[in-house]
């Protein structure tokens, strides 16, 4: 994950000397694993660096460890019903506790922009008071297509149907904070509509439950293209490339512990002491508030026509399932992964035959994990 090794780095990593530091986890400054600057492996970059000005070709032999400086502009465009309200959650407390500017927004359905959308959009941001984490429901924006400096992404994925399954009766349902206070969600929604078997929706095809509003993760990683909004090849493979240079991180929801470890490691002066509070009673009892409610489970046949009809989120998922299982070996982090009791067996989709099947971590039974991966 992060910039590709051997292409020019983001504006954020050429820090203010223009390059980023090269030294060991020993430093004589006492620099150490867990404490800023970050140690990054050296088995992250190859021995030789082939790109002309590449701001690391200096370091390319230093041996030890990559030392990139501290980002001061992080976007979270956090995909809905990935856990994304757990981590803003989280956010909120380690922003009054590290003193960096959370910029969240009030618009929540609004993820496509016009050009000049994107322009005021990027403008505001980029004037925000720094550091700074922005998060919104946006798909990628390219700050520097407009003149801007391309600020540090993050975000979170979970398995595309238990995510259209989420979503699904959360638009219909709400979750529990809604159920405590009877609340009704979407109140404009028709009865029909609201109580619709999702069977039914599924196997007579109805907009809601088919192409292309089933084709929703790509795009917050293919950006505003019109074609990225197309499901396809096109859109998976530019979504692909814009995780593998623009994105310093994207975690898996079904495994959000190890996804919390690396983004303290990455990014101390945000999510520092993150795993602490998330593991906290208190915020276990705030975390269970968003779980969604009166979810029923799809028939086996219903569940593999999902899983045909979202094969290129399922191909990207794979990807970046495999790519975070990359990153976390090199880090040597155990895996803390857990499988919902809402989600039997069959629930697991079978790979298509084209594709070769990612192998399973060990899992660990954690109930917090468990009740996060509900949302």
């Amino acid at each position: 994950m992060g910039p590709l090794w051997g292409a020019p780095l983001p504006a954020w990593a050429a820090g203010s000397a223009g390059s980023p530091c090269c030294l060991s986890c020993a430093s004589p400054s006492g620099t150490t694993a867990s404490a800023w600057p970050p140690c990054w492996s050296s088995a992250w970059a190859p021995s030789s660096i082939s790109s002309a000005g590449d701001p690391l070709a200096s370091c390319s032999t230093c041996g030890s460890i990559w030392v990139l400086p501290f980002p001061s502009q992080v976007v979270y465009n956090r995909v809905g019903k990935c856990g994304s309200r757990t981590v803003v959650l989280l956010l909120r407390i380690l922003s009054e506790k590290h003193g960096f500017n959370l910029v969240t927004s009030d618009i929540h359905n609004k993820t496509r922009l016009t050009k000049n959308e994107q322009m005021e959009l990027i403008k505001n941001i980029s004037t925000a008071e720094q550091p700074y984490l922005f998060t919104r429901h946006v798909h990628f924006l390219n700050f520097s297509r407009f003149g801007g400096d391309q600020p540090v992404y993050i975000n979170i994925i979970r398995d595309p149907v238990n995510r259209f399954l989420s979503n699904y009766f959360f638009r219909r349902f709400g979750d529990w904070r809604g159920e405590q206070n009877h609340m009704i969600r979407t109140p404009s929604m028709r009865q029909e509509e609201r109580y619709l078997d999702i069977n039914e929706c599924i196997l007579e095809n109805y907009p809601e439950c088919s192409n292309p509003r089933l084709f929703y993760i790509i795009p917050y990683f293919c950006g505003q293209h019109p074609r990225c909004r197309e499901p396809g090849e096109w859109a998976l493979e530019r979504a692909k490339l814009n995780v593998n240079e623009n994105f310093l991180l994207v975690g898996i929801l079904e495994e959000l512990e190890d996804v919390l470890l690396l983004l303290e490691r990455f990014l101390p002066h945000y999510f520092k002491g993150v795993l602490s509070i998330y593991k906290d009673p208190e915020h276990r009892k705030l975390g269970n508030m968003t779980v969604t409610v009166k979810k029923t489970v799809p028939s086996p046949e219903a569940v593999q026509i999902l899983y045909q009809r979202m094969r290129y989120e399922y191909e990207f998922y794979h990807y970046v399932k495999e790519q975070f299982h990359l990153l976390k070996r090199k880090f040597g982090l155990k895996s803390h992964v857990s499988r919902p009791p809402l989600r039997p067996q069959f629930f697991i989709p079978t790979p298509l035959e084209t594709e070769e099947p990612i192998d399973d971590e060990e899992q660990d039974d954690e109930k917090w994990l468990e009740d996060i991966y509900k949302r």
